[in-house]
Order: C-alpha cells, then structure tokens, then sequence
C-alpha cells in the first residue's frame, strides 16, 4: 500500500436558494408545456427521484427564460468564487491553517468555464501565496469529486510536508436550458442541485486527522463516450444521458471494484462502509444489488441526495463529511461515475 495522505479537514458550502421538489415540478409542467404527454409520463422521475431539496444559485425564476454563454458565464464565476471562498475558508479553518499555508490548490468543475481559472481568481481573493501550484480540471462531470481527491492525494503524496487544497463546485442549475424538451433534461431537472466542498490534505500521519487516504483507481469503458457527458450548444450546455447506467453498474462496477481493492491488498469484506455518489435513486440501488449492500450502508449517500440533489463532482465529497461527522470508522471504499465513461474509486481510513 502507498504512503498515506491524511485529510485534516472537509467543508461544504451551498447557495443562498432553496428550491423544493414540488416547486421544482410546478415549474418544469409549465416549461415543458409544448410536450405535455411526454412530461406526464416522465412526471413520476420527481418522485422517484430520492431529492426533497435542493440548493440553486439563481432563485427558481430563473429557470423558466432563455439565458445566453454570456449570462451563464458570468453567473458561474460570481457564484463559484463565492462558494469556493466560504469552503475554503471553512475547511482552512477548520485544519488552523490560514491561505498562506497552501502550497497546492487542484480545482474541479465541469458546469462552467472560466479564463483564467477559478484558482487563479481566488490567489486574490483568499490570499494565496504567489509561488503557489496550481491544478485547474474540467471534464470530469460526477465523478469530478472522487477524481479530484486523487489527483490532490497523489500530488500531497509527492511533496512531503507541503499542504494541498482540493476545490470543488458544481453549478447545475446554471446548465438547464428550458427550450429543451428532451427526457434527458427532464431526468436532470430532477436531480440536480449546486453546492460547492474544499478538502486539505497533507502527505503522511497527521494527529487529529479525521481520515486518511490510501489510493486510488479509475475504470474507464471503450466506446461509452455517448453515456454521459454536456453538448455545446449556442446557448449553454445540453445534458446527455444516453444508456441505462443502472444495468451498467449491476453489470460491471464489482469486478472494477474487486480490482481495485486488491491493488491495495484488501477486499469489500474488509470495508466499513461506502462513500458512494448519489447520481439518483436507482443508481443507489444499483450499487446495493452489485455489491450486496445491507441498506443501511449508502445511509449518508441517499440523506446528501435527498436534502442536495445531485451536485455533480460535490455530491461525493458531502458524502465523505457526511461520514465524517457521524463518527463513522474504518476501511471506506469511495466510489462515483462520470462522464468517458469511467469509474473513479478511492480507499479512505476514518476516525
């Protein structure tokens, strides 16, 4: 097994709007008037969907008008900024390190673009030091979160003693485009949330720390490009969801994970519990029949999903607080799915 990275502290933070599930379908019945007998058969995807509440960036209005790349880009570096800058502040805090302590910062997000990067804005904003690194991605839709905290680990991993911060924020509701009446959006509307988490991480046994992190693996399909993933349209980013990734996941996520797992010289009989990525409902109990799961064990990934919604790259690191802050202990396996389409899995000791 490789050195361990200790995590010294995990934050979330969420936008201002809070939208609920039944508001959310009032609205999407009058946006996708133009195709009532497709929406009502769909209609039933709100409630099947494991979302109560979620947190929006733009108050529920907003949803129902045509927005151009020139709106939507400034909406998402106004509010990536913000939220980036409350969870990292918190989880600096949190670890009694101040900007100044950073010697790293990786940045994840896929539901916006900004030129020059969200990081490099926050070298200001938060008071980052010059010589700073920096390790802006984009692309990894879902599994952004689980990714990120790798690619974070492995750069704490080979760089003793200097500290890392893992950024992530996911504007979903900046991406719904109302003209589209697709399933696929449909789907998305009721799922997606926005919210934003910061992680620091230092290489090696950190006293206090609430988890460390032991490695990492992706699992990535040929020929899966259509599966998940945004269209560049004129005027934003169009949803895909292609194929049933439920019956993907029933099928072939076990043996990726049993694979993964050996690498570190473990197995699932080992694990504690799941850091699993709520992409929805039937994604969770997908998970359940692939793995053999007892219900209780995703707990933390359906409670994230019901009071959040899907917040893409985010949802898996609230998760990971999640199981943080109930005390939970012991060999966590991590585990999301995103866009390529790949399989990101991470090995977490807590307590």
């Amino acid at each position: 097994m490789t050195e361990p990275v200790s995590i010294l502290s995990v934050a979330e933070a969420f936008p201002p709007h809070r939208l609920r599930q039944a508001e959310v379908v009032g609205l999407c019945r009058d946006v996708f008037a133009g195709r009532p007998e497709m929406f009502a058969r769909l209609e039933e995807a709100y409630g099947n969907a494991g979302v109560e509440t979620r947190s929006s960036c733009v108050p529920i209005e907003w949803y129902n008008e045509p927005h151009g790349w020139p709106e939507r880009a400034a909406l998402f570096q106004e509010n990536a900024l913000a939220l980036l800058e409350a969870a990292a502040t918190e989880a600096l805090s949190q670890a009694g390190l101040t900007a100044q302590d950073v010697d790293t910062v990786v940045a994840v997000s896929t539901t916006g673009i900004a030129t020059p990067s969200l990081d490099a804005h926050l070298l200001n904003s938060l008071g980052f030091r010059s010589d700073i690194n920096r390790l802006p991605i984009f692309g990894l839709g879902c599994v952004g979160g689980v990714t990120g905290l790798a690619r974070a680990a492995d750069m704490a991993r080979t760089r003793p003693g200097q500290t890392v911060l893992l950024l992530v924020v996911e504007l979903c509701a900046l991406t719904f485009r109302p003209q589209e009446l697709t399933k696929a959006n449909i789907i998305a509307s009721a799922l997606f949330g926005d919210g934003a988490a910061a992680i620091v991480l230092r290489s090696g046994e950190e006293a206090g720390a609430p988890a460390r992190y032991l490695g990492s693996a992706e699992h990535t399909w040929p020929n899966s490009l259509d599966i998940m993933g945004w269209r560049v349209e004129d005027d934003g980013l169009g949803v895909i969801f292609s194929r049933d990734i439920p019956s993907l996941v029933r099928q072939d996520v076990r043996p990726a994970m049993e694979r993964f797992l050996e690498s570190l010289d473990t197995d699932l009989s080992a694990l504690a519990g799941i850091v699993a990525h709520p992409g929805g409902r039937k994604v969770l109990e997908a998970y359940e029949g692939a793995l053999d799961l007892a219900p209780d064990v995703l707990r933390h990934s359906r409670a994230v999903l019901k009071d959040q919604g899907n917040m893409s790259a985010v949802t898996a690191l609230c998760v990971l607080n999640r199981a943080i802050g109930a005390g939970d202990t012991g060999l966590h396996a991590m585990l999301a799915l995103g866009p390529g389409f790949t399989a990101g899995f991470g090995l977490v000791d807590l307590g």
